[in-house]
């Protein structure tokens, strides 16, 4: 009997052991590569409140290029940033390449945010940023569904999506600053 329980307890503790190591899974685990190509983990973003936006240079919402910047300028710095995904799934809206996309949004826009490469935001090869953007299952927050350009998603300093802001809605509305600057 007493070998037993040593046996079970032994047991519990190496279950416990291995399921401690268990890698963590969410937002900061998710890997993607900047418009120069380079990786980008997200892991580098703990501790800020981000926002991601898929974009696009043939838009009629492309002037919120100029309100993303401004607020980036504003509020970016240790505590917020903003990553933008150039996307090419409505309406073919951003055909150019990945040097084309950055001379637009820098000619016209002064964009300093990060830029990510051209990804797919929908459909059989969507990136698994927007994977993880849209499904419950991954994100724990809500599905969603990428409706346009310019969707925005918040995710606060804890890697957790808090809000799916519509591409209508502007970067800079206040309800979106009041959620930059709360504490």
């Amino acid at each position: 009997m007493k070998h037993l329980l040593l046996t079970v307890a032994t047991m519990i503790l190496m279950t416990t052991a291995v399921n401690s190591q268990k890698p963590e899974t969410g937002f900061y685990q998710l890997e993607a590569k900047t418009i120069d190509g380079e990786a980008f983990n997200f892991d580098s973003l703990r501790g800020k409140k981000v926002m991601i936006v898929n974009t696009a240079s043939k838009c009629g919402f492309t002037p919120q290029y100029e309100q993303l910047q401004e607020l980036y300028k504003t509020y970016g710095d240790n505590d917020f940033t903003i990553i933008g995904f150039p996307a090419n799934n409505f309406l073919r809206q951003e055909p150019g390449t990945a040097e084309e996309i950055k001379e637009f949004c820098r000619l016209n826009y002064g964009v300093t945010f990060t830029m990510m490469e051209k990804i797919s935001v929908k459909g059989d090869d969507m990136h698994p940023v927007y994977q993880w953007l849209t499904q419950k299952a991954q994100n724990g927050f809500e599905d969603s569904k990428v409706q346009w350009n310019f969707q925005k998603y918040l995710i606060n300093e804890n890697g957790q999506l808090e809000q799916v802001i519509p591409p209508k809605q502007k970067p800079n509305d206040p309800a979106i600053i009041s959620w930059i600057t709360k504490e």
